[in-house]
Formats: structure tokens, sequence, C-alpha cells
């Protein structure tokens, strides 16, 4: 005979439902630690091979004269008034594309994600590499606002592209679209959204160029904004899967960093800045980026703007940010810097200098030969480009 009677006193059938309810609690709870017990060990690792006993010093390589060569626009879609955030990507033959994304206005229904390819010294015409309908419908659910695509071409050709997506809400719902191209960037197939948590997976976005890690693989900077802000980066192997996260520091006010490895173990980042200061944000890594520690922030002028920094085949960095000086605004100049040290950058030249209110910002590099290419935001009407040549071994 059965004690689960349905002629049970009600006391006891409320006991009882209360047992269930307290077992499935218990049930989510666990489900939940097993989730979050996976993701850290998924997203942990031995890092002892990546140990540096002591932090290098940056070489003092010979000098580098950079002059301009030449400027110009890319072509915008017909009809499409606002461009912004641009980054580009190498190809094979000194070819290479870029991406950025169009539409009426920031987080416009409209908005898509762009690209044109360079080569035999000009642009080409631009055509849509993903749209809200496109990636919604390779995810299962509905896409609301699009933003930044970031680029990196891998070592078999492909290009993965990063897209910053929203379903519900506003940029702190972001997640980031990783999409995959075999032909040079003709076309595209969405591969995965980042897992960049156990149980959410929103508030992350991506904005500057991923960087070549000693595995073959390659680290994506992205950052958390929900509140408060803080930058992350996510390595890939050479066959373009995540395999570890790392957070950048522990500031609550940096974003966008933009990231300079100077050898497999020496990670430099560098970041807008959200706080009082307004400057630019430091950190070092001595494991090839799987932790950082904060340093003091350097003597540059950041109002809450990206920058871009890269480092250049002779081991000279340069950095593109926006300078403020009295009467202007916070991205009515850009400016080109190189570095002496960590922290001391010398001015190159001025890209972009507009009127108080204008814009030029969201500068993307990339050096190809003896050349160094840049885009930037021009006035949120388009995408400029230009590109500088370098001399190396003369004195600046």
């Amino acid at each position: 005979m059965s004690f689960w009677s349905p002629s049970a006193p009600p006391h006891v059938a409320n006991i009882r439902r209360v047992r269930r309810r307290r077992m499935l609690a218990a049930a989510c709870i666990a489900i939940v630690l097993a989730a979050f017990g996976a993701e850290l060990k998924r997203w942990t690792r031995d890092v002892s091979e990546y140990r540096s006993p002591a932090l290098s010093q940056l070489s003092d390589p010979a000098g580098v004269r950079i002059t301009a060569h030449s400027s110009s626009l890319i072509p915008m879609p017909e009809n499409v008034p606002s461009a912004h955030a641009s980054a580009m990507a190498p190809l094979s033959g000194d070819r290479m594309v870029a991406f950025w994304w169009a539409g009426s206005r920031e987080s416009g229904p409209d908005v898509k994600v762009y690209a044109s390819r360079w080569a035999d010294g000009q642009w080409g015409q631009p055509w849509v590499v993903a749209s809200r309908a496109s990636l919604g419908q390779a995810l299962g659910f509905g896409v609301r606002r699009i933003g930044n695509p970031v680029a990196w071409t891998s070592a078999d050709g492909k290009i993965n592209l990063f897209v910053v997506a929203t379903g519900l809400g506003g940029w702190a719902a972001a997640r980031v679209v990783q999409l995959v191209s075999s032909d040079s960037g003709n076309s595209f197939t969405v591969k995965r959204l980042l897992p960049m948590s156990p149980l959410f997976n929103t508030s992350v976005l991506v904005r500057t160029a991923p960087v070549r890690l000693a595995n073959g693989g390659w680290g994506l900077p992205l950052y958390f904004e929900l509140g408060i802000k803080y930058p992350i980066m996510l390595a890939f192997d050479m066959h373009g899967d995540p395999n570890w996260l790392s957070r950048i520091g522990s500031r609550t006010t940096a974003l966008q960093p933009t990231i300079v490895p100077v050898s497999n173990n020496e990670f430099h980042a560098w970041m807008r800045d959200a706080s009082d200061e307004q400057r630019v944000q430091y950190a070092h890594s001595r494991d090839g980026g799987v932790s950082w520690s904060d340093k003091p922030a350097l003597n540059l002028p950041n109002h809450s703007t990206s920058l871009s920094a890269l480092r250049l085949s002779n081991g000279s960095i340069v950095v593109l940010h926006n300078h403020v000086i009295p009467g202007g605004s916070s991205r009515n100049m850009l400016r080109l810097s190189i570095v002496k040290d960590t922290h001391t950058w010398t001015h190159v030249m001025d890209v972009a200098h507009g009127k108080a209110g204008e814009e030029f910002s969201y500068p993307d590099l990339r050096q190809i030969g003896k050349q160094l290419h840049i885009t930037y935001t021009s006035r949120r009407e388009a995408i400029a480009h230009h590109v500088l040549d370098l001399a190396f071994g003369e004195v600046l």
C-alpha cells in the first residue's frame, strides 16, 4: 500500500508540496553550480609555461621616419548618411578589407556592416556583410542593434569577423557574434556567439584589433559595460575556437583596450578612460595575457574615446589617439604618437584636426610592407583612409 495517497490530510499534502519545491530548488542550484564549475574549468588553465621571471625592457629600435603618402574616403553605400567604427583585415598580395557599420544613425534599424576591398592602391565599391535580418536568421533570435566590427586574418587566410549585436535592450545587452569567411570576405558564415560567461552572455562588446599569440592563435580585446566597465582578452587557438579568458587589470572605469605584444610573454594594453582622471589607462602582462597588473595612467589626455596602438616591424610602437587642446573637444583632433618608453610618447603628426564638436575617432592601424594604413571615422559621415610611408633606421 502506497503512503503517497490522494486521501492524505491537507497539512500532509502541503508538507509534501513544500518538500518537492525545495528539492526542485536544490536541483536547480546544483545545475547552476555544475554549469559554473564547468565554465570555470573551461576558462581556467595552467599558465606556468607562460611565466616570465621579470619584466623585460622594451627594445630601443632604430628610429622610423613617418611621412604622409595619401588620404581618401572609402566609398560609402548610396543614401546612407552615417558611418562609424572601422576595422581592417590584411590579405595576401598587399591587399586588405575594411569593415564598418553604416546606416541612418547609431543603433538605427537600417544599420548594416559593410566591407570594401583595397587593391592596386584604391578602394572598391562596398558590399553588405551582415544585417539585423541575416544575423537574426543565423542565430535564431531577433537582433535589434548592430555595432562595432573587428577583424582578424588567421594563418590559413580566413577572415574572422567579430560584430556587436543586441537582442532586447541597448548596448548593455550586447553580445559578440563570430563570423568566418574563406573567400577573402566575399561571404561570411556565422560561427557562434562568443561564450563570455557561464550563466549570462551579455554586456560584452568589441572595438579594437586582435593580436597574435605564441601558439598561432590570437587574442581578442573585449570589454564589459554594464554600470562598471572593464577590459578583457579572449584567447583563440589557431583553429578559431576560444579557449581561455582573462580580465585586464582591476579597474572598473576602463574599456576598449588596444593590446600590443612585445614578446611571447610580455603584453601591454592601453585603454579608453571613463573616469574623472581623463588619461589613457595602462596595464601590463608578463605571461602572454593570462594575468594583468594595472600601471599608472599615461600623460596623454583621454576624454572617453577609443585609441589604437601597433608595434611596427622594427619594434617601434605607434598609437593613434584623440588629443585635447583648450577650445577643442574630445574627438576633434586625431593624433599619431610614437613610444619612447611605456609611459612617454612623442607627437609625430596630427592625422585629422577640425572645429570643436567635429568628430575624427575610432581609429585602426595596420602595417603593410613599408606603409602604415590608418582608417577612422570622419565626422560620422564616412570612413577616412590615410597611407603613411615608413622609413626605418632614421633618426626621428
